[in-house]
């Protein structure tokens, strides 16, 4: 049995980590697959939280772009965010695993609300808990809502899964040659603007002092892998941390 690096841990999983390559909605296969990898983490005795985003079903700033007022089209993805998280709750618990799923908007009929302490102790349980909804307040990305969820739940690490390797210095798709960083600072992702968050969520993590680590999560087993302390990926941390190596 593998061990663990990390006690408690917060993953952030994407819309588009639920569906295929330019599709939308939820794939069976992909869905089923994070919920193993989830599993597998929570039999490590973990204490795994997991923030999900809507981009499969709604992204609120293109609703905004097509003429939807931005407050309404935030809303709109927080409401896909559920729908995610309710998939992603089945998943678990057909396989067995305990789950909560936890909303920042008031939905009682379909989830709890989200409460920093009953979050804890769930956690403190065993349980994996599913965030959902973002922050509750609209002009804040999914990426915030995991940064901050992080900080309170007294998280060691953010895993930002995503579908390529890690941090690189441009697409990789349209530019073949980019490189794949290793480490890099908070300030470097920053000033070189190079995506990996928002603004507001690197922010909050460097004045946290909350490491990031952005993987492949198509990779089955990759969850485990960064957890139980594999360099996959990119760390983003302090100048300290990044100096010090991985």
């Amino acid at each position: 049995m593998p061990t663990s690096r990390y006690k408690r841990v917060l993953l952030k999983i994407s819309g588009e980590g639920f569906c295929r390559e330019g599709a939308g909605g939820i794939d069976h296969e992909l869905l089923l697959s994070i919920a193993q990898q989830c599993r597998d983490v929570n039999a490590l005795g973990v204490e795994l939280g997991v923030v999900v985003g809507g981009g499969n079903f709604v992204r609120g700033h293109v609703m905004a772009q097509r003429g939807v007022g931005r407050a309404t089209a935030d809303y709109m993805g927080m409401l896909a965010t559920v729908i995610n998280a309710l998939a992603l709750m089945d998943a678990l618990e057909s396989l067995g695993v305990v789950t909560r799923v936890q909303t920042a908007i008031h939905m009682a009929d379909v989830a709890e609300p989200y409460i920093r302490r009953r979050a804890i102790r769930h956690l403190e349980k065993g349980r994996i808990v599913i965030l959902a909804a973002g922050t509750g307040n609209p002009h804040f990305s999914t990426d915030t809502a995991a940064a901050l969820r992080a900080t309170e739940l007294g998280a060691e690490v953010l895993l930002k899964a995503t579908k390529v390797d890690g941090v690189y210095s441009a697409d990789p798709v349209s530019h073949p040659g980019a490189l794949l960083y290793d480490a890099l600072s908070y300030t470097d992702v920053i000033h070189g603007n190079l995506r990996v968050m928002d603004a507001t969520a690197i922010t909050m993590c460097r004045e946290n002092l909350m490491p990031i680590i952005v993987f492949n999560l198509l990779t089955p087993g990759n969850v485990q892998r960064v957890i139980c302390g594999e360099p996959l990926g990119t760390l983003v941390a302090s100048d300290e941390a990044v100096a010090g190596g991985r």
